[in-house]
């Protein structure tokens, strides 16, 4: 847990500090000493020293930020700390002077405080020395970590007016981690089409062959060391990339989930936190308008980038599947989304998941940028026998060695085992919640009903 107070002392510190500098500007700026540059000296006690463990140190720290870095980023949060700050600093200066474009700021649509633009950063850093302003357009610049870790931007202006007068928008998520520590999920929906899954189950609930089972152990050995093993080589690609193949139920979903969840018995140098998992709606993703579905990979890429997240691309055929001899212009663009798909899951720096029910879907030339292709199959008779006894205990049975003559005469998924094993629990529970012992023909009852889902004759 945070520690708010100490927190809220150090956010004041940065506010007191960036208060200092843009009095200290505009004092030269309406003194004798107009437009002329100003050195912006460290103040007497660096902010963030009372507690270098607070959320916005770190970053600074981690990021390496410069002076001029550290004032962008502080500008940029303060409206979201203190609605009047800008007012304050601001009119002290300019009473009866009316509006001062040099200085920006704008008023919000709802928010009816002034927020801060491109140009109120360049007024601070520059005043109206032309040379300088030019020189410190670089901090919104593409090669700069908030643009390449999409910490804060310039909002786009109406066409036609200055890059500069757009606002500077810090990222929601960037606003949580310095007030509250930590990030918050972003919400499923247009603007982000992936919703976060966990399982309240282990790794001792999976049950694999030892194939499949060696393979997710590599990748969760990964997760854990990726940082040292991408500082032995440079030549590494950043991030890693799997494919996960096998018929519906037999457990890709949940081994995804479970490569996010840290166990510190199983694995005490093991991952620090437990890493969030997000499932790719692939409807929400894929538009039929040009130019869009890149669109929304690219919020969704841009979102991700460096918060270890790991994306699940479930039924993955819909977006990666084979490209096609081109016809027409709707199979050029289709296939630039693919290559442009290919360009941001190679880039990325976390762990990519696509799920295919077969393996063959996927286009070919994915294959080669997997680092593992995965196969989850359909369970054999000693795993199924495993899985039945998992979820139906032999005390939870009306008689002994039902679950083996199932599991040697019925080929089906885990999934389906736990649809039959629900459809057995909720006939035999009685009002106030005890099980009665569960029958053969309980049993297959459900599977009669489970096999004519799948439009199969059970036998």
């Amino acid at each position: 847990m945070i520690d708010n107070q100490k927190n809220a002392d150090v956010l004041q510190e940065y506010l007191s500090w960036l208060q200092e500098e843009m009095k200290k500007r505009l004092g030269q700026y309406f003194g004798p000493e107009n437009n002329v540059v100003p050195v912006i000296p460290s103040p007497d006690a660096a902010p963030g020293a009372s507690w270098p463990d607070a959320p916005i140190v770190r970053f600074i720290n981690d990021n390496q930020l410069d002076k001029e870095s550290q004032l962008l980023l502080i500008m940029a949060l303060a409206p979201h700390v203190n609605a009047v700050f800008f007012e304050h600093v601001i009119n002290e200066y300019l009473i009866d002077k009316g509006d001062f474009p040099l200085i920006g700021c704008v008023k919000g649509t709802q928010f009816r405080g002034l927020l801060p633009t491109g140009d109120t950063f360049l007024f601070l850093l520059a005043g109206g020395n032309l040379s300088a302003r030019i020189d410190k357009m670089r901090y919104f610049s593409e090669s700069h970590v908030f643009a390449q870790r999409h910490v804060l931007w310039l909002e786009k202006p109406e066409e036609g007016e200055p890059a500069m007068s757009g606002r500077i928008v810090l990222s929601q998520e960037f606003i949580d981690l310095f007030l509250t520590g930590s990030y918050a999920k972003p919400r499923f929906g247009n603007d982000f089409p992936a919703e976060s899954i966990t399982t309240p189950l282990d790794w001792s609930d999976l049950v694999l062959n030892a194939q499949t089972m060696d393979q997710l152990q590599e990748l969760k050995k990964w997760l854990r060391l990726k940082d040292k093993l991408r500082a032995t080589n440079k030549r590494l690609k950043p991030g890693y990339r799997a494919l996960f193949y096998g018929p519906p139920g037999t457990g890709k979903t949940l081994s995804a989930c479970l490569l996010g969840k840290r166990d510190p018995a199983e694995d005490p140098g093991g991952l620090p936190d437990d890493l969030d998992v997000f499932r790719i709606d692939l409807s929400l993703v894929v538009s039929k308008f040009i130019g869009e579905t890149e669109k929304n990979l690219s919020g969704l890429f841009d979102r991700a980038e460096h918060k270890n997240w790991i994306l699940f691309f479930d039924e993955a055929d819909a977006l990666f599947g084979k490209r096609t001899n081109i016809r027409d212009a709707h199979d050029k663009y289709a296939n630039q989304e693919i290559a442009y798909l290919l360009q941001r899951i190679e880039n990325y720096n976390g762990l990519v998941i696509l799920a295919s029910n077969f393996k063959n879907n996927i286009d070919p030339a994915f294959s080669r940028r997997f680092q593992s292709i995965i196969q989850f199959p359909m369970p054999n008779q000693a795993e199924r026998l495993q899985l039945w006894k998992m979820i139906l205990p032999d005390h939870m049975m009306q008689k002994e060695g039902i679950l083996e003559k199932l599991a040697a005469t019925h080929e089906i998924s885990g999934a389906s085992i736990i649809n039959v094993a629900q459809y057995c629990f909720l006939k035999n529970m009685q009002p106030g919640g005890e099980i009665l012992p569960i029958s053969a023909v309980d049993v297959e009852e459900g599977l009669v009903r489970e096999f004519n889902k799948e439009g199969k004759i059970y036998k």
